[in-house]
């Protein structure tokens, strides 16, 4: 299920939709690397080309780290 949700991103509101996976596995990068989901979404946010939206953005995020993470697996 896809589920709307609103931060605030330096100083202003937004909001992004993601399916429940997605978004269970950011908390869980933030949480493995100590950080809160706020600090995570800001470094996405910070680092996405300016045509990608935050959705996209969070999603290409969570498949770059399990992608990451199954090649260190591999060594």
């Amino acid at each position: 299920m896809i589920r709307k949700h609103s931060v605030s991103l330096h100083g202003h509101r937004t909001s992004f939709s993601l399916e429940d996976p997605f978004f269970l596995e950011l908390k869980a990068i933030a949480e493995t690397r100590d950080i809160t989901l706020a600090a995570m979404l800001r470094e996405i946010d910070d680092t996405r080309d300016a045509d990608v939206n935050l959705s996209s953005a969070i999603r290409l995020f969570v498949l770059a780290d399990l992608k990451a993470k199954l090649a260190s697996q591999d060594r």
